[in-house]
Order: structure tokens, then C-alpha cells, then sequence
């Protein structure tokens, strides 16, 4: 809850003219209405030059340049007709403070310059050159050096304050960018795994589909087999579409199956295998440790190029997997020698007849964020190619 004073003080802070009116208003009452009786027989005179000195208060924040400017005319007025030493001369003071903690730097210097001249002229008028003089312009000046300093104190700490609030604007504004970016960067994540997990998976539903069909009539118990495959598929996919799409519930508290690597893709391979592709897998060299952004990136590679395979490299073809364990890298290759592919996916910027390009795109895309490199393109005399290779990062 907000403290009362710290509302007073806000309300105060936005209604500077108010303020300093009502200030001016006090200090007229106690340094020009009461002590006017003691100017006598010369009260009209000096009641008017008090009220020139006291009223431009009213504009020491809003306009500090042209109050001073009265002031200082009011104070040459007073050196002229005032009977005696005014006491509404802290009006002096106040503007020499106001100018230095609210003007520009030069009106502060003018101010404080101008109010120790003015120092020396008011012990000279009002007490002479005698004994009096330099105790008196002394007084008056220390004073008016000692209202110029509060004044740069304040002008130092509302700047500091400004500074402050610019600041939190900025990182606030950094803070909200930086939001943006994540979310954008997340959208696209989320984006590439719906496109591997829903196109993989109703490839190999259809494939099996296609399959269990044909073999129907001539075999039960592969049809049989092909509707087991696809309720697998089907059960596997909606799992991962559960933990997908569950980062963008809000709660947190749900704990989901960990994301596949490099281990699981001769498992993938099998499923794929048999959905009725020929398909075989390479692994050479001994398999180095791995962080846990490249392995995902190297499943979804290698599950995006089986897919297509099956999307497009048509009846009878057949697909090779190879895994090369490098001394720096982890080398990913998946070949087909089907005819279909290279007509359907070698479209610019890897967009394909059926979709947005996605795919093609993905994969580079996963391959480029953990440092390595992708190619794809048709093979000579016939056929696809995925080239991939994940580096393993920094060994220390």
C-alpha cells in the first residue's frame, strides 16, 4: 500500500506553479504585509517593492530565467527608492537557489555572479562605506553562495533521479525486446517439431495404410500388422504432440518425456523399416559425447529425410542412413535412389510441391543454430541426398 506522504509528495511534484505560488504567497505575508508598518512614512514604496521582489517566486520552477530577470530588476528598483533594507530581499536568495537548482548552467553562474555584485551594492546603499559595510556584503554574500550550492545540490539529484528513470525506461524496453525475440525464437521452434512430428507420422500412417490395403486380400495377418503399425505411430505422435504443445499451457507443473537423440534413430529407422521402405543404417567410427541440442537437431534430420523419402522418392526405392562418429563432428547422411524426390524437392529454397518448404528448411535451420552445416540436392543419376554435419563444441 502506498504511503500517504509519498501520495502528498507526488501530487505536490505535478503541480509545481501551485506550489510555488502558494510559497510566494507565505513569504509576502510574513516579509512584506507585516513588517510594513516599521518603512514608515515611506510604507507604499516599500510595501510595492516587496510585493516586485516576492511575486516572480511564483515562476522560480516554471519559467526561472525570466523570474530571476524580475528579481534583479525589482532589486535595482529597491537600491533606489527603498527607504531601508527590505526584508523581502530573501526573495534574492530564493531565486539565486531556484536558478541554480532549475535553469541552465549559465543562468546558475549569472545568478550567483549577479547576486554577490548585488551583495556589495546593498551594504553600500543601506550601511555605507563604514564599519558596517564589509561585515554586512560579507553576510549577504556568504548567503547568497550558500543558496547557490543547495541549489546545484538539488540540481545534481534531480538529474541523477532523471538518469535513474531513463535508465529503467531503457531496460524495460530492452526487457520487453528480449521477450519478443524468445517468443519469436520459441514460435519457430515449436513450429519446426509440429512439422517432423505430424509429417513423419502421417507418413508412415499412410505408407502402412497404402500397405495393409494391398496385402489385404491376399494376406490378413499383414494388413493385421500394417493397423497395429499405425495405432503405434498414432499413439506415439499424439504423446509427442502432448508434450510439445504443453509448453504453452501456463502452470509449468506437467513433466513430459525427454526429447529423442541420436540413441533413438535406430529405433526410427526400424519404424520406418516397417512401414515398407528398404532402408538401412551405417554407423562408423566410436559415438563422442554430445549436448542434448545437437542429438535432438541430429534426430530430426535424419526423421525429416526418412519422411520426405517416403513423400516422394516412390514405389520400390530404396533409402541408406549413415552415421560417421568424426574426431570433430557428428556427420549425418541419408541417400534414396528414388526418381520422384529430386523432381519434388529440389524447388528453390527447398519448397516442395506440398508444403512451404518447411522441411528442407528446418533442417538447415536446426543445423545452422548448433554451428554445423547441411546440404541437399538431387543425386546423379537419380535420387536425393542430406548431408548434415553437428559439431561436438568445445573440448577442454
Amino acid at each position: 500500500m502506498e504511503n500517504p506522504l509519498d501520495r502528498s509528495s507526488g501530487r505536490l511534484r505535478r503541480h509545481p506553479f501551485a506550489v510555488d505560488a502558494v510559497l510566494a504567497v507565505g513569504v509576502w505575508f510574513f516579509t512584506v504585509l507585516l513588517p510594513v508598518d516599521t518603512y514608515w512614512p515611506n510604507e507604499a514604496a516599500a510595501f510595492l517593492l516587496g510585493t516586485l521582489l516576492i511575486v516572480p517566486l511564483a515562476w522560480r520552477r516554471r519559467a526561472p530565467v525570466a523570474a530571476g530577470a524580475a528579481v534583479v530588476a525589482a532589486g535595482l528598483l529597491e537600491l533606489v527608492f527603498a527607504p531601508d533594507f527590505l526584508v523581502a530581499n530573501v526573495a534574492v536568495l530564493m531565486m539565486v537557489y531556484a536558478l541554480a537548482a532549475y535553469g541552465p548552467q549559465w543562468a546558475s553562474r549569472g545568478g550567483v555572479a549577479l547576486g554577490l555584485v548585488g551583495a556589495l551594492l546593498a551594504g553600500a546603499a543601506f550601511f555605507g562605506y563604514g564599519a558596517g559595510f564589509l561585515p554586512t556584503s560579507l553576510a549577504i554574500g556568504v548567503s547568497v553562495v550558500a543558496a547557490w550550492a543547495l541549489g546545484d545540490l538539488r540540481r545534481t539529484r534531480v538529474q541523477r533521479l532523471t538518469d535513474l528513470e531513463e535508465r529503467a525506461r531503457l531496460l524495460e524496453l530492452e526487457r520487453e525486446q528480449e521477450m519478443r525475440l524468445a517468443a519469436s525464437t520459441e514460435r519457430a521452434r515449436i513450429a519446426r517439431e509440429l512439422h517432423d512430428v505430424v509429417a513423419h507420422s502421417l507418413s508412415v500412417v499412410i505408407a502402412q495404410a497404402d500397405g495393409g490395403r494391398y496385402a489385404g486380400k491376399a494376406d490378413p495377418e499383414a494388413a493385421t500388422g500394417a493397423l497395429e503399425a499405425i495405432a503405434t505411430t498414432g499413439r506415439q505422435a499424439l504423446t509427442d504432440m502432448r508434450s510439445l504443445l504443453g509448453v504453452l499451457r501456463e502452470g509449468g507443473g506437467e513433466e513430459y518425456a525427454p526429447q529423442p537423440d541420436v540413441a533413438a534413430i535406430p529405433a526410427l529407422v526400424e519404424d520406418v523399416r516397417a512401414s515398407g521402405l528398404d532402408v538401412d543404417l551405417i554407423v562408423e567410427g566410436q559415438p563422442q559425447p554430445l549436448p542434448a541440442g545437437p542429438q535432438l537437431a541430429a534426430y530430426r534430420i535424419v526423421q525429416e529425410s526418412l519422411t520426405n523419402v517416403l513423400k516422394h522418392a516412390g514405389p520400390a526405392s530404396r533409402a541408406w542412413v549413415r552415421l560417421q562418429w568424426r574426431p570433430d563432428a557428428l556427420e549425418l547422411s541419408v541417400l534414396d535412389d528414388g526418381r520422384g524426390a529430386s523432381a519434388a524437392l529440389a524447388a528453390p529454397h527447398g519448397a516442395s510441391p506440398d508444403g512451404d518448404g518447411q522441411g528442407l528448411r528446418g533442417m538447415h535451420e536446426r543445423a545452422v543454430l548448433h554451428g554445423g552445416r547441411l546440404e541437399a540436392g538431387p543425386r546423379h543419376g537419380g535420387g536425393f541426398g542430406v548431408h548434415a554435419a553437428l559439431p561436438y563444441g568445445s573440448r577442454r
